[in-house]
Order: structure tokens, then C-alpha cells, then sequence
């Protein structure tokens, strides 16, 4: 059916290469001609549909238009289940097929609706249907809940962590119509950070222990900046930079060079036990993150945007002070301390120096880690037996479908 003039209550669509039908950002009108499209329809992206995007319009969406580019289908009651279809349009054999359907010149092949409807697919009963399905939502429900019980076991770590720690909450701020600030505080990048140091707040506190600040028991020292000057050269070196450093993890598949001559090597290179923090972040949960260097490449220096503290070991443990600044009470110094001019949240050594961190005897910190680190082990599996069942599940799916072509 062909829509015509104001959209109304007509919605249009996009079409993700998941699959994924999602409404579009709306406008008043629109020009040509569109077609109808309603929950339940296939509707595929010619030119993309070799890429995934070919999908079912969900029920959030109850009148979708689209342009001729986006053929629709509506599929036949008696012969396939939704939820069956939807599925299938997953399966790499189905997107192989599609693949080999596309035409045209290289970069702008398309799937005519023609090709689709030659495409041939499995249509077992509607009974072996409901069992495919059934089987395979079972499955993802019960992925579902062990993913929910390591978020569970992770939250329970945490607040052992601090517990243990005899972690008090920030006080309430009061209950005030007007809040007056200095100018220069203005450029905080948390709101509730300058309101708490408007009203004098002092920051974490914690009952078991007394609080240092992190430059009394650690040296605080920014990475290399670069410039043309140290482009990879005669003395190229491994360098981390703010993606290779997560929280609580480092990733290390991309890792790039930079020129350092051996006399600033001493200085530059990263020892084990050094704790990273990022300077910079949009992110309340991201900003000041912090990873563990355990020595995983030889030789290795860090650019400016990581901060570096190296903990005197003899007080404070690295794997207590990562765990303390990636905890909600640790990092919440950062937040409150963070500034910006750009929307973008930024700390510098400074605020790491100040940071606060309790600082129980060396055989606590070792028990609160052992404690901490038996949690994330827990969580980790119930993660990973996770990610097999919906691994096996899909693969089931699939396998009750399409026999596997024979190797060559």
C-alpha cells in the first residue's frame, strides 16, 4: 500500500545489520511515494542486505513506511512462526545465500526483490517450529539468569570490598533552593561534585583504617606525548594508549610504536605493578579507570593521556590500590574532582596524588584481594558457561536446519 503526504502516525524505519528494525529520528513529511509496512512484515534493505540488514517489523512499531529501496513481505501464517523466521534470517547458510544474490557493480550490488524470493529456505511443520523455538529461547533464558547471577555475585565482591572496609556513603547534600559556588569551581565536570565542595564535603571516609593520599605511598608521573619528533624510528618502542587500558584489564591485540632512545628508557618504561589510570573520559563510569601493568611486554612505555603511579609494595599492594580506585567508593575522588571544558571529563597527576585510599596492613589487603579475586573467578564462569549454552544453542538451531557442507 502506497502512503502518501504527512507522516502522521506512520513511522519510518531503519534496519541494522543485525537485523534489528529500529524507528527513524521522525519527520513532518515526506516526499514520493512510501509503502506500508506492519508488525510482523519482512522488510530488507536492497543495497545492505548482503551485510544483515533484513528484518522483521516488531510490534513497538505498529505503522512503518519505507522507500522502494526497502521491498516488504508479509510471511505466510500457515507456513512460519515470527519468531522462526526471525531466527533464520540469522543463519550464516541464509546470509551466505543472500550474499550470493546481490548484484550489480562492486561496492553498489543490490538483492532485488526477485532474487529474495528465490531464495530457498527449511520450512519444517509449525509443530517443529515451536519446538526449534522453544528449545532455543529455553536456552537463552537460561543464559539470562547466569549472566544475572555473575552481575550478582560481582555486586556482592564489591560490597564485601568495601564493607570490609567500613565504606560510609557520602553524606545527603541539604536541602537547599540556592546553591552559591566560586567561579573557578564552575569548570568541574560533575555537578554534585561542586555542590560537596561548596558544603565543605570531605569525601570517602572509611571506619577500619586510616586514609592516605595515593602520592604519599605511590609516585605519580605522566607517559610520553607525541609529537613528529618521536615517530617510530631507530629506537621504536611499545606504547599503551587509552584503549589498550580498561578497567580492572588491558588489552593488548593492537599495540603501537613510538621513538624512545635508550637514555630515557629508565625513566619511560613501565615496571611491573604499575597502576594506569586514564586521564579522560565522557563517562562517569569510565573516567580514571584503572588497569594493573603485570609486565606483559618487554620494554613497554606509556603515552601522557595514562597516568602511572608506582606503589611503595612494602605499604601499599597494586592489586589492592586497582581494586580500591576501580570500586564505586574509590573512583568516586575522580568524579568529583574531574574538569572540563569540552564536555569530555578530565583528571590530571594532581588529582591522582590526592586521591584518596585506605590503607589497612599489607596481610589485609592481600586477604580483601584473595576475597575479591575468588568472586570475579565465580562471576567469570557463570559468564562463560553463559556464552557456550547461547554458543550451543544457536548451533543446534542451525545444525536442525542445514546439513554442514562437506570439506573440500
Amino acid at each position: 500500500m502506497r502512503v502518501n503526504g504527512a507522516l502522521g502516525d506512520w513511522q519510518s524505519i531503519t534496519i541494522k545489520f543485525s537485523g534489528e528494525v529500529l524507528p527513524r529520528e521522525r519527520a513532518e513529511a515526506f516526499k514520493g511515494s512510501m509503502f506500508a509496512a506492519y508488525p510482523g512484515d519482512l522488510v530488507f534493505s536492497k543495497i545492505d542486505a548482503r551485510n544483515g540488514a533484513v528484518g522483521l517489523i516488531p510490534s513497538s512499531i505498529p505503522k512503518a513506511v519505507v522507500t522502494s529501496e526497502y521491498p516488504v513481505f508479509t510471511p505466510r501464517a500457515d507456513k512460519l512462526r515470527p519468531a522462526y523466521l526471525h531466527h533464520l534470517l540469522r543463519a550464516d547458510h541464509f546470509k551466505g545465500e543472500l550474499q550470493r544474490k546481490a548484484s550489480g557493480t562492486s561496492g553498489r550490488k543490490r538483492v532485488t526483490p526477485e532474487g529474495f524470493l528465490s531464495l530457498e529456505i527449511p520450512v519444517p511443520s509449525l509443530a517443529e517450529q515451536d519446538v526449534l523455538i522453544t528449545a532455543y529461547a529455553d536456552a537463552l533464558t537460561r543464559a539470562e539468569q547466569l549472566e544475572r547471577e555473575a552481575e550478582a555475585i560481582e555486586r556482592a565482591g564489591w560490597l564485601a570490598f568495601e564493607t570490609a572496609l567500613g565504606v560510609a556513603p557520602p553524606p545527603p547534600l541539604p536541602d537547599r533552593p540556592v546553591f552559591v559556588a566560586r567561579f573557578k569551581d564552575v569548570e568541574l565536570w560533575s555537578h554534585e561534585g561542586m555542590l560537596r565542595a561548596t558544603v565543605g564535603d570531605q569525601g570517602v571516609r572509611v571506619a577500619t583504617c586510616p586514609i592516605v593520599e595515593l602520592g604519599t605511598v605511590a609516585a605519580v608521573s605522566y607517559g610520553l606525548q607525541k609529537s613528529p619528533t618521536n615517530r617510530p624510528g631507530t629506537h621504536a618502542r611499545p606504547y599503551l594508549r587509552v584503549a589498550n587500558v580498561q578497567r580492572g584489564r588491558l588489552i593488548l591485540d593492537k599495540i603501537k610504536t613510538i621513538n624512545v632512545p635508550d637514555a630515557d628508557m629508565a625513566s619511560l618504561r613501565l615496571e611491573v605493578g604499575d597502576i594506569l589510570f586514564v586521564e579522560g573520559n565522557g563517562s562517569r563510569a569510565e573516567l580514571g579507570r584503572v588497569a594493573l601493568w603485570n609486565g606483559e611486554i618487554t620494554d613497554c612505555v606509556h603515552q601522557n593521556h595514562i597516568i602511572k603511579a608506582r606503589p611503595q609494595q612494602s605499604l601499599l599492594l597494586p592489586e589492592f590500590a586497582m581494586a580500591w580506585f576501580n570500586s564505586e567508593a574509590g573512583r568516586d575522588h575522580f568524579f568529583k574532582s574531574g574538569k572540563t571544558t569540552s564536555g569530555l571529563g578530565t583528571i590530571n597527576s594532581s588529582v591522582i596524588r590526592t586521591a584518596p585510599i585506605p590503607l589497612p596492613s599489607i596481610a589485609v589487603q592481600k586477604a580483601l584481594i584473595s576475597e575479591l579475586s575468588a568472586a570475579d573467578t565465580s562471576a567469570q564462569a557463570k559468564r562463560s558457561e553463559a556464552a557456550t549454552l547461547r554458543q550451543s544453542a544457536w548451533a543446534a538451531f542451525e545444525s536442525a536446519l542445514f546439513v554442514p557442507a562437506e570439506p573440500s
